[in-house]
């Protein structure tokens, strides 16, 4: 059997959302790491020049290869800039981070049809518009991955979060589809689920509201549930684990260090004990089992160069 020759150090990485949480964390370990990361945020020469020049001091100060590209995931044009840039600079693209995302909170109800929709554009449609930007490239080379930083909350659904949930729901589903056709040409896939974090990232205090504020106040009774929301999930942490956000970047950056064709499929980053691994293991047989009887059994494995020969 031939072995996979282990290229993981140096790979070039897009993280989109990198401004700030989980994006931004991650985007610092994978450059400790020894990649060559592209930090992406939108509007780096406006409102976000402060958090991007602090990226490219933190990789100055740390001797770490940390740049930082301009990239608003509800733009085609600005997605396919970003990695004609980033193509221009460093002559390939291995890996992307689908990291952009945005937090509501509110009762279902109270969202408009328009509040839902700017949700999916960011949470899901972001993702095609990125993947469409940076397939071809990977594609033509027969290799790279895609790592999508997903939610539990496609597991475990919590209440008054409902809009994000299906957002998630939906870049989970285009992550798991789009996995069977672009594995077949050497893409690997991997879905990091976090689980919730109250600190170290802006998510619940930057939350989105429903606009419909009238449909809110019919709900009025619900409000100390809402209002005790973030408290109730603190209190779901395993006493004395560190529940800080930057242990997706360190997951991330585990992951990318594993050879070719043996990454996970979903990893979770977890401190509440939700019980997600348990259901990802029963839906992964069930998956498996569904696409063997279609006859597409080829499509559940990756297709490297290294497999095709043995």
């Amino acid at each position: 059997m031939i072995k996979i020759k282990n290229e993981t150090k140096d790979q070039v990485v897009l993280v989109t959302g990198a401004s700030t949480g989980i994006g931004n964390l991650t985007a610092r370990s994978l450059a400790e790491a020894g990649h060559t990361v592209y930090a992406s945020m939108r509007n780096i020469g406006g409102r976000n020049a402060v958090r991007a020049e602090e990226l490219l001091e933190y990789g100055r100060s740390h001797g770490l290869d940390l740049r930082v590209v301009e990239l608003d995931v509800q733009s085609d044009a600005s997605a396919e800039a970003a990695v004609a840039t980033i193509l221009e600079e460093a002559g390939k693209l291995d890996v992307v981070v689908h990291n952009a995302g945005h937090l509501v909170v509110g009762y279902v109800e109270a969202f408009t049809p328009e509040d839902i929709h700017h949700l999916f554009d960011v949470n899901a449609l972001g993702i095609q518009r990125v993947n469409r930007a940076v397939l071809p490239h990977m594609r033509e080379r027969r290799s790279g991955t895609l790592i999508y930083v997903g939610s539990t909350t496609t597991v475990v659904a919590p209440p008054f979060m409902g809009p994000y949930v299906a957002s998630k729901f939906a870049g989970d589903a285009i992550a798991q589809v789009t996995a069977y056709e672009v594995g077949q040409y050497g893409i690997e896939t991997t879905i990091v689920m976090p689980g919730p974090f109250t600190e170290g990232t802006d998510h619940f205090p930057n939350a989105s509201r429903a606009s419909d504020v009238e449909r809110s106040k019919a709900y009025a009774e619900l409000d100390p549930l809402v209002e005790r929301n973030e408290e109730a999930t603190s209190s779901l942490f395993v006493p004395g684990v560190d529940a800080h956000p930057r242990a997706v970047g360190e997951e991330i950056a585990r992951i990318l260090a594993m050879p070719a064709g043996t990454r996970p499929f979903r990893s979770v980053v977890d401190f509440t004990n939700a019980g997600v691994e348990e259901v990802n293991e029963a839906a992964r047989q069930a998956q498996e089992n569904f696409i063997n009887r279609l006859g597409f059994g080829e499509l559940l494995h990756v297709k490297t160069a290294q497999n095709a020969q043995n």
